[in-house]
C-alpha cells in the first residue's frame, strides 16, 4: 500500500493557562474528541519548531515543519508572501509587508493599537493603497514613484511592497508585536530606514481623512490611518519538495506567506472557496479538498491561520472554538482515513505559542502528535492533545526539522 502523508498546522494553536478559562490553555478547555483521540492512540510529545536563535514567525516555523532548516534558506517573509502574489523578484528586489494598521495618534507617544486595523477589508485597503501610490507617483499596482517602490494590494490588511535595490538589512519589527506600546523605539532603522520612514508618514497624511476612515469611523470601526512596512527580505533559493524528498505534494491554506512557501518548495497551491485566514474560514472545504487533493498527491499540507488570529487578538474564546472547529469539520473528515489500517498518515501541531496574554509568538516547544504512531516513538494510551499532557510523555523532538522525517518514515 502505497502511504499518503498530510501535516495539519493549527497557527499559533498552542498557549499558557488563562484565568478566564479555569486556568486552562484552550486546548485543554476545548472539546477535542479527534485530536485526544490521536494523543491517545498515536505519538504525543513536544517540539522546538524554531531554532532558539531565531525569532519564531510563521515564515520560519512552517518552513522547519516541512524539512527545510530556516538557517539556510530564510531571506526574509515578505518574499514568500511575494510568490504567492504572483510577483516576480528581480535579483536586487527587496520585497516588504505593508500592514495596513491602526494608530492611536497622540504626537511622539503615538501608540500600535491594532495590526490588522480592525481587520479592514482587502477592498478598503486596496482603496487606501492606490491613493498613496497615486501620492507617490505611478500607477496602482504597477508602480512608479521616484524609487520606483511598488504597492500590490494582498488579503484584508496584509499587503506588499516592492523596494528595486532596496536594503534587506535594515531592521523592522512586525506590528503584532507591539500592540499597546509607542512606536517610537520599533520603528525601522538603520541603513535604508529613512526611506520607509518617509513612507510611512505619508501614509499617514493621506489616510487621515480619506473616505474610506470617515466610513470606518462613522461606523464605529478602527481606521486604517498608516501602512507599517517590514518582513523586507530578497528571494530565497530552496531545493524542491520533490527533489528533496521524491514525493508529490500540495498546500491549503488562505494566507500569502504559506502559500508562498508552497510555491518555493514546488508544492501545487489549492484555493479554497470562503477560505479567510480567520475564524471565519471554511474549516470544511479546507478539508475537502485537501482529501481530494490526496487522490493525485503523495502529500499535502494544511494550514489553518484561525487561532493565531485569535492569540493576536487576545481572545480566549475565539481561540477555544477555532480549535474546536478544526476538531470537528477537519479532523473529522481527515482522521477516518488515517485510522483503521488507512492509506493516511497523520501529523498535527501548532507552529508556535500565541498566548492571549502577550497577543504575540513565543518563542517554545509545541505540543505534536502523530497518528499513526511513527515506527521507536513511545505511545502513551489515555493522554489528550494538551500542552502539558504532551510535555509529561518525554516524547522530544529537538528541532524541526526532524519531524518530517518522522512523518515519513526515514528517521
Amino acid at each position: 500500500m502505497r502511504r499518503k502523508y498530510l501535516i495539519l498546522i493549527g497557527d499559533g494553536m498552542s498557549d499558557w493557562p488563562i484565568a478566564s478559562l479555569g486556568n486552562r490553555t484552550p486546548l485543554e478547555a476545548a472539546e477535542i474528541p479527534n485530536l485526544d483521540y490521536m494523543a491517545s492512540h498515536g505519538a504525543l510529545g513536544m517540539v522546538q519548531v524554531v531554532p532558539k536563535e531565531m525569532y519564531p514567525g510563521s515564515d520560519v516555523s512552517n518552513l522547519s515543519i516541512v524539512g527545510y532548516d530556516p538557517r539556510e534558506v530564510y531571506t526574509g517573509r515578505s518574499p514568500l508572501e511575494a510568490a504567492s502574489m504572483g510577483i516576480e523578484l528581480g535579483k536586487d528586489d527587496v520585497a516588504v509587508r505593508c500592514n495596513v494598521v491602526a494608530l492611536k495618534n497622540n504626537g511622539a507617544d503615538t501608540e500600535m493599537e491594532d495590526f490588522s486595523a480592525g481587520h479592514i477589508s482587502s477592498a478598503e485597503s486596496a482603496e487606501l493603497l492606490k491613493v498613496l501610490q497615486e501620492k507617490i507617483g505611478g500607477s496602482f499596482p504597477s508602480g512608479g514613484g521616484d524609487a520606483g517602490v511598488r504597492f500590490f494590494p494582498g488579503v484584508s490588511y496584509r499587503n506588499l511592497m516592492i523596494w528595486p535595490n532596496g536594503n534587506d538589512a535594515v531592521e523592522t519589527t512586525p506590528p503584532h508585536d507591539i500592540h499597546g506600546k509607542k512606536i517610537t523605539e520599533y520603528l525601522p532603522r538603520g541603513e535604508g530606514a529613512e526611506m520607509l520612514l518617509d513612507l510611512m508618514a505619508i501614509s499617514r497624511e493621506v489616510f487621515e481623512d480619506h473616505p474610506v476612515n470617515r466610513k470606518r469611523r462613522a461606523e464605529g470601526k478602527l481606521p486604517g490611518n498608516s501602512i507599517w512596512l517590514w518582513g523586507q527580505g530578497k528571494a530565497p533559493r530552496i531545493t524542491p519538495f520533490t527533489e528533496k524528498y521524491g514525493l508529490s505534494g500540495s498546500v491549503v491554506a488562505a494566507v500569502d506567506l504559506i502559500k508562498g512557501i508552497g510555491i518555493y518548495c514546488g508544492l501545487s497551491v489549492i484555493q479554497v472557496p470562503g477560505a479567510t485566514g480567520y475564524v471565519d474560514t471554511n474549516f470544511r472545504g479546507k478539508a475537502e479538498y485537501a482529501l481530494k487533493a490526496l487522490e493525485e498527491k503523495d502529500f499535502v499540507l494544511i494550514h489553518v491561520e484561525a487561532p493565531d488570529e485569535a492569540g493576536h487578538n487576545g481572545s480566549a474564546p475565539d481561540k477555544v472554538r477555532a480549535i474546536e472547529r478544526i476538531d470537528k469539520e477537519m479532523l473529522s473528515l481527515i482522521l477516518p482515513r488515517a485510522r483503521d489500517g488507512g492509506d493516511l498518515v497523520l501529523l498535527v501541531l501548532p507552529d508556535h505559542p500565541t498566548p492571549v496574554a502577550i497577543r504575540t509568538h513565543a518563542q517554545e516547544p509545541v505540543p505534536f502528535v502523530f497518528y499513526p504512531a511513527p515506527e521507536g516513538m513511545a505511545t502513551f494510551p489515555g493522554k489528550r492533545y494538551t500542552e502539558a499532557d504532551a510535555r509529561e510523555t518525554g516524547n522530544f523532538v529537538e528541532i524541526g526539522t526532524r519531524l518530517i522525517g518522522y512523518l515519513l518514515g526515514r528517521e
